[in-house]
C-alpha cells in the first residue's frame, strides 16, 4: 500500500504517489483491484526474466534442470509466481515425441497446475484468500477443481504433503508434481516441478520422485 511503502521508504506520500504513478505508465508497476495496493508489473517481470535468462544463475539452474531430465526421462521446468499466475523461469523437455510443449515466459492458471496449488498453499490465509475470490476458477478438464470448498480443502493437503499434484486438471492426459524452492528464511519463492502423459506414468510413479525433486530444489 501507499502507506507502508511510504513509511519502508521515508518518501512523503505525494512524492511517492507521483513516482508510483510514471512507474505505473510504464508498466513497471500495477495495483491490484482494490486499487490501493500496488505489486509488481508486466515491464519489470519481463526484464526480470530476461535478466534471470541470461546470468550466470540461469546456467546453474538449467544444469539442475538437465540432470532431473537425464535422471526421470520426464520434461523438468522451474517456475515462481507472477501476478497471480504460474510463471515458467525456464524448461528442459524430455527426448520423448509426446510431450507439453511450454517455453520460458509462458504463464499457467494457479488453480489447476501442481506448481500453482503449492504456490497458492505456502501462502498467509490472508492472503490466499483474497487471491483466490478474485480469481477465475475456469475449468479446463473435468478433473479441474472449480469451487473454492473442493479448492480450499486440496490446497491444505498440499501444504501437509509439501508438493503440488496436478492430477489431469489443467491438461487431460498430464500429470504434474511441485516442490517448493525455499529462500534463507524459509519462504517458497519458486517451484521446481515435472511433468509427464500418462501414458508413461501414472500419479504414485511421479510422486515417488519428490524425494529427487526436493534435492534439486535445495
Amino acid at each position: 500500500s501507499l502507506a507502508l511503502l511510504s513509511d519502508h521508504l521515508h518518501i512523503p506520500k505525494a512524492s511517492l504517489m507521483r513516482l508510483l504513478q510514471a512507474l505505473e505508465d510504464e508498466g513497471y508497476v500495477q495495483r491490484e483491484l482494490d486499487r490501493q495496493t500496488f505489486t509488481l508489473g508486466p515491464t519489470l517481470s519481463s526484464l526480470s526474466l530476461r535478466t534471470l535468462q541470461h546470468s550466470g544463475l540461469s546456467q546453474r539452474y538449467r544444469a539442475v534442470l538437465r540432470q532431473l531430465v537425464q535422471r526421470l526421462g520426464e520434461t523438468c521446468n522451474l517456475t515462481t509466481l507472477a501476478e497471480g499466475t504460474v510463471l515458467y523461469l525456464d524448461r528442459v523437455e524430455t527426448s520423448h515425441p509426446l510431450r507439453m510443449t511450454l517455453g520460458p515466459g509462458a504463464r499457467v492458471p494457479l488453480h489447476c497446475t501442481a506448481s500453482g496449488k503449492l504456490f497458492l498453499a505456502e501462502m498467509n490465509q490472508r492472503d490466499q484468500r483474497a487471491l483466490l475470490e478474485r480469481m477465475p476458477l475456469t475449468r479446463q478438464t473435468e478433473q479441474t477443481l472449480c469451487d473454492l470448498h473442493s479448492l480450499s480443502a486440496e490446497l491444505e493437503r498440499t501444504k501437509r504433503q509439501g508438493y503440488g499434484l496436478d492430477n489431469e486438471e489443467f491438461i487431460r492426459g498430464m500429470i504434474a508434481i511441485a516442490v517448493p524452492v525455499r529462500n534463507a528464511h524459509g519462504d517458497c519463492v519458486a517451484a521446481v516441478a515435472c511433468h509427464s502423459p500418462t501414458a508413461r506414468y501414472d500419479l504414485g510413479a511421479l510422486m515417488a520422485c519428490v524425494s529427487t525433486l526436493k534435492l534439486a530444489a535445495v
